[in-house]
């Protein structure tokens, strides 16, 4: 079997619901060069968050635009400039720090622990809304609209328009899939283009309204704040808010669904999580080690010649990172197929390192913990329906499209 097979195989949607036996195939050669003009796909853990680490490789989207390998993946398919993540330092971190101040410490330090009612009372609206039904499917009924009304609710989105931002939303996502992509008809391009504009419309007024008058949400944050690093532009505004949104949202999504799919298989951990809601940070945490939803990083280029393993990868290279196949690198997790919260060392690459680790882990981590505990101690005897359940298509950002659960009841 030759390598180039080996990475088709892992890019193929027949492999999406176990593709770990392929990434540890992929192991076997630390540095994978398939082809000329190829990236270079690097999958055991010290190499991984040795080179999230190197100022030498850059995630600046025009590195990739110069080598002809761009690709509309980020929040910047809506057409507003590229957002802090596909950013190099002084740039990034500029941005990021602005950001930063609006969603945590030092100057919001309570702005997440004050959210967590509100994620509590959401959570339960989502729950008690599946009234008699007996099952359910749990990413459209619930690990899809969760993460957007929260983020509706952190930028301040006024709630009688949440359903204009979530059919906005959805399209939008949808249209970030690269199978969907490759294979849109012209009227769901239109109808995703439309969706585009009509968010950053929505979102351009909203930000004019917080800039005249400020409320106690993220928006108006974002807009007032002028600190040592400056005030951010209306574009770079629009920027953070719509990376807010669609980066957060395909995360949680996956995560939740993920966890919820993982938890059902290993009913140990539910039966234990739902005697323990605490139990729910170290079920997080292993998740995110044994179910990552972002599953390849390949929006990084070298600006200069880096040597691995005695590979030399050359300027101007693609580089992806295979974050999965690292978090199951027998050389740093011992008995890596095993899901274990139990684990002392859970220092995973799920949420990625460096300079740009996930800006809404906090929220991430958070939203997961309530969702899975809520879930695990309201559902009596949940079970699946299929095993495994339908998946994604995209290769990057790996979940169910949907997770059918049946239960006997719903408890209050």
């Amino acid at each position: 079997m030759t390598h180039a097979s080996l990475l088709r195989r892992i890019t193929d949607h027949a492999h999406r619901a176990d593709p770990y036996p392929l990434y540890e195939e992929l192991r076997r050669t630390p540095v994978l060069h398939e082809e000329e003009g190829g990236p270079y796909v690097i999958s055991s853990y010290w190499d991984i968050e040795s080179l999230l680490h190197d100022p030498r490789v850059s995630s600046d989207a025009t590195n990739l635009a110069a080598i002809g390998d761009d690709e509309p993946g980020g929040p910047e398919a809506t057409g507003l400039p590229p957002s802090f993540i596909r950013l190099d330092p002084p740039e990034h971190d500029r941005l990021r720090r602005i950001a930063n101040s609006s969603f945590g410490p030092p100057h919001r330090p309570r702005r997440l622990d004050l959210l967590r009612g509100e994620l509590v009372r959401i959570v339960t609206g989502l729950i008690d809304g599946f009234g008699d039904a007996r099952q359910i499917d749990l990413v459209d009924q619930f690990a899809y609209p969760f993460p957007v009304t929260v983020i509706c609710r952190l930028l301040g989105v006024p709630r009688e328009d949440e359903p204009r931002f979530r059919a906005w939303v959805d399209p939008i996502v949808a249209a970030l899939d690269p199978a969907v992509r490759s294979h849109e008809s012209d009227d769901e391009r239109r109808v995703a283009q439309e969706a585009r504009m009509q968010l950053g419309m929505y979102l351009a007024g909203l930000v004019e309204q917080r800039a005249r008058e400020p409320r106690d949400d993220m928006l108006s944050d974002l807009v007032t704040r002028h600190g040592p690093d400056g005030a951010m532009t209306m574009m770079e505004v629009l920027s953070t808010s719509v990376l807010l949104l669609i980066a957060g949202h395909e995360t949680t999504v996956n995560l939740i669904t993920n966890g919820m799919l993982t938890l059902l298989r290993h009913p140990e951990y539910l039966h234990r999580l739902r005697a323990d809601a605490d139990l729910s940070v170290r079920i997080v945490e292993e998740l995110l080690r044994y179910e990552p939803p972002v599953q390849l990083v390949t929006q990084r280029t070298c600006i200069a010649d880096i040597d691995v393993r005695g590979v030399t990868i050359p300027k101007g290279s693609r580089i992806w990172l295979v974050l999965a196949a690292g978090n199951r690198d027998p050389e740093r997790f011992p008995e890596p197929d095993r899901f274990d919260p139990d684990r002392e060392d859970i220092q995973h690459l799920g949420f990625g390192s460096g300079v740009h680790i996930c800006f809404g882990a906090p929220l991430a981590r958070l939203e997961t913990q309530i969702a899975l505990s809520e879930l695990a101690r309201r559902l009596d005897n949940p079970r699946l329906v299929e095993d495994p359940p339908p998946y994604r298509q995209n290769a990057l950002l790996r979940g169910p499209r949907h997770l059918d659960v049946a239960f006997d009841t719903l408890l209050p």
